[in-house]
């Protein structure tokens, strides 16, 4: 796959408040475009808004060569978003936040949700605000992704921080295409 040929759409996906529009506005080398509404249900407890449609930000690699990212809703009442999101995908980035109840419930939901998309394209996982809460470990991640019959990069990071989030992107990239400079 060469990168310089075309653009390409990255995914990025996860629970409310993983992190989502704010790694695609760390990243993004154009201004984000965002659709946060208030929140008005539980998400309240978590934030005061939430993404109900999208957020979309880009990369541009070079001259002809742009990686379009695309945050789904975390909610999953706005689910019917992940499927007219994920068309033409090449990958996917899947945000948890370590200080949820049950993170590895979220992992096993979005896997789920999202499987028939992993299974043709590329899985890689940030997990965020272990700053805040260290347990389960990126260790334990791997074991229970390894339940699920996958294998994916699994990295901790910070959505604020653009090498994070740059370094998820690279990683994904790599994995579909070994050979690419990045």
């Amino acid at each position: 796959m060469s990168m310089a040929e075309t653009n390409h759409k990255i995914i990025f996906t996860g629970p409310v408040g993983s992190g989502k529009t704010t790694a695609i506005a760390s990243i993004s080398d154009t201004p984000p475009v965002s659709t946060d509404e208030a929140a008005t249900d539980m998400t309240l407890d978590r934030k005061p808004k939430t993404t109900v449609a999208m957020d979309y930000g880009q990369i541009v690699l070079g001259k002809n060569a742009k990686v379009h990212l695309y945050g789904t809703p975390g909610q999953e009442r706005f689910n019917f978003m992940w499927e007219i999101l994920t068309k033409g995908g090449i990958g996917l980035v899947l945000l948890l936040d370590n200080t949820r109840p049950t993170p590895f419930k979220d992992l096993q939901f979005y896997v789920q949700a999202f499987r028939n998309f992993i299974d043709s394209t590329q899985l890689v996982i940030g997990i965020t605000q272990m700053d805040l809460k260290n347990t389960p470990t990126v260790d334990d991640y791997h074991r229970q992704l390894a339940e699920l019959d996958l294998e994916a990069p699994i990295f901790e990071v910070d959505a604020r921080q653009r090498g994070d989030v740059s370094m998820l992107v690279q990683a994904l990239l790599l994995s579909i295409d070994p050979g690419l400079k990045v």
